[in-house]
C-alpha cells in the first residue's frame, strides 16, 4: 500500500495529487447519502475513485445526494441501516474498499435529545459493527472514522482543543461521540494495532471536525437551513443560541483533511497517521453564531434575524474550539477559504439552487471542488 508515495508532494491536494492518490482505489462511503457524505462521494468519484456506498435513505428533502446526482457518479449503492450487520458485511465484502470513510452517524444534537438511545446505537454500536466488518473481510485497507468536534469534555472555557485531551460530552449526541472515539481506540489496540500491521494490514484513525456550511444542508434544526429558510420566505431567522461560539468553515475544508489523511496512510506504513486528527478553521473563524447570521444576511443582500433563546431549551455548547496544530504541523493540511469566503460560496450555491430548483445542481458543486483544489494548489 505504499507504492505511490512519491505523488503527495506536500499534500497540495489539487486536482492532480487527488487524482493520483485516489484513482482505481475501491473506496467505501458510510453515510454517503447525508450532507458530507455527498460532497465527499461526488469529490472522490470524479477524481476516479471507485466510490461504494452505504446509508439510510436521504435524510431530507431536498437533499445534496439527490440535487447533485451523487447516485450517478457511485460504482455501487446500498441503502441500508448501519446496524443491519448482515448487509453491512455483504456490502464490505463486495466493494473490497481500500479506503473506508465512515460518516454514517445521527449527527444533530437536538434529535439524540429527542432519542437518545437511537443515538448510542448508531454512533457507537453502528462503529463497532462497521469494524468488526473490516475484520471478517480480512484485507489491507485504511479507515478513517469521523467524529465531532462535540467529542471533547468540554468546559467551555481555556484553549482550543487538542486531540490528546480528554472526551466527554453532556448531551447524548456529543458523549455518543466520545464514546466512538473510545471504541476506537481500543480496537486499533486490541485487533488494528498499528505496531503489528503485517498481521493485520488495517490501519485506523479518527477525525473530529468543526461546525460545516456550504451549499446543499437542508437538515433539520441545522443553522444554514434555518437561515436559507427564512431568508428566501423573507422572515426573521429565529436564532436559539445567538452568544454561542463555533468553528465554522467549509465543508469542503474537513473532507479535504480526510483525504489528506487517507493519501498518507495509503502511502505510508508509519504508525503516526493511525490516531485521532482535528480539521477545523483558523481561531479567527471561531466566531459566535450571530456574527455568522450577520455576514449571510449581507451576502444574501437582505435579511434580519431574531433571539428565540429559551432557557428551557436542551443545553448546547456556549463556546466550542478546536486546535488544529497537530494537522497543520504533522499532516502538512491548514485550512483555505476563511469564514467570508466560505458564506460567499455557501450563499452563492443556495442562490442558483433557488434560481433553478429543478436543475441539477452537480456542475455547481463540482465548480465548488475546484475552485478549492486551486486555491490550495496556490496556498503558500
Amino acid at each position: 500500500m505504499a507504492e505511490r508515495a512519491g505523488s503527495l508532494e506536500g499534500l497540495a491536494l489539487n486536482r492532480a495529487s487527488i487524482q493520483s492518490a485516489f484513482q482505481g482505489r475501491r473506496v467505501l462511503v458510510t453515510g454517503h447519502t447525508g450532507f458530507k457524505g455527498s460532497w465527499l462521494s461526488l469529490w472522490l468519484a470524479e477524481r476516479g475513485a471507485h466510490v461504494t456506498g452505504y446509508a439510510l435513505k436521504p435524510p431530507t428533502v431536498p437533499s445534496h445526494f439527490e440535487v447533485a446526482g451523487v447516485r450517478e457518479v457511485l460504482a455501487d449503492h446500498h441503502e441500508a441501516d448501519l446496524r443491519d450487520t448482515a448487509a453491512l458485511q455483504a456490502a464490505v465484502d463486495r466493494a473490497q474498499p481500500d479506503v473506508v470513510f465512515h460518516l454514517a452517524a445521527q449527527s444533530l444534537v437536538r434529535e439524540s435529545y429527542r432519542a437518545p438511545r437511537e443515538t448510542f446505537d448508531v454512533n457507537v454500536l453502528g462503529t463497532a459493527a462497521l469494524l468488526d466488518a473490516v475484520r471478517a473481510a480480512g484485507r489491507p485497507c485504511a479507515v478513517i472514522v469521523v467524529t465531532s468536534d462535540k467529542c471533547y469534555e468540554n468546559r467551555e472555557q481555556g484553549p482550543a482543543y487538542r486531540e490528546t485531551d480528554p472526551m466527554g460530552g453532556a448531551d447524548p449526541y456529543s458523549a455518543s461521540k466520545g464514546a466512538t472515539e473510545l471504541l476506537v481506540q481500543s480496537y486499533r489496540h486490541s485487533f488494528f494495532n498499528p505496531a503489528r500491521l503485517p498481521d493485520h494490514g488495517v490501519k485506523v484513525a479518527t477525525a473530529r471536525a468543526g461546525n460545516v456550511i456550504g451549499g446543499g444542508d437542508w437538515a433539520k434544526d441545522r443553522i444554514m437551513t434555518d437561515i436559507i429558510r427564512h431568508l428566501v420566505s423573507g422572515q426573521p431567522v429565529p436564532v436559539r443560541n445567538p452568544s454561542a461560539v463555533r468553528p465554522w468553515q467549509h465543508v469542503l475544508e474537513p473532507l479535504s483533511g480526510y483525504l489528506a489523511l487517507a493519501a498518507r496512510m495509503l502511502a505510508s506504513d508509519e504508525p503516526q497517521w493511525c490516531g485521532a486528527w482535528n480539521f477545523g478553521p483558523q481561531q479567527s473563524d471561531e466566531v459566535p453564531v450571530r456574527d455568522l447570521v450577520e455576514r449571510v444576511c449581507r451576502a444574501w443582500g437582505q435579511g434580519t434575524w431574531k433571539d428565540v433563546s429559551d432557557p428551557a431549551q436542551p443545553h448546547e455548547a456556549a463556546v466550542l474550539r478546536l486546535s488544529i496544530d497537530k494537522a497543520m504541523s504533522v499532516l502538512g493540511w491548514r485550512p483555505v477559504w476563511n469564514l467570508a469566503a466560505t458564506v460567499d460560496r455557501t450563499v452563492a450555491w443556495y442562490r442558483r439552487y433557488q434560481a433553478n430548483p429543478g436543475h441539477s445542481m452537480r456542475d455547481a458543486s463540482l465548480g465548488d471542488i475546484a475552485a478549492y483544489e486551486t486555491e490550495r494548489c496556490c496556498m503558500r
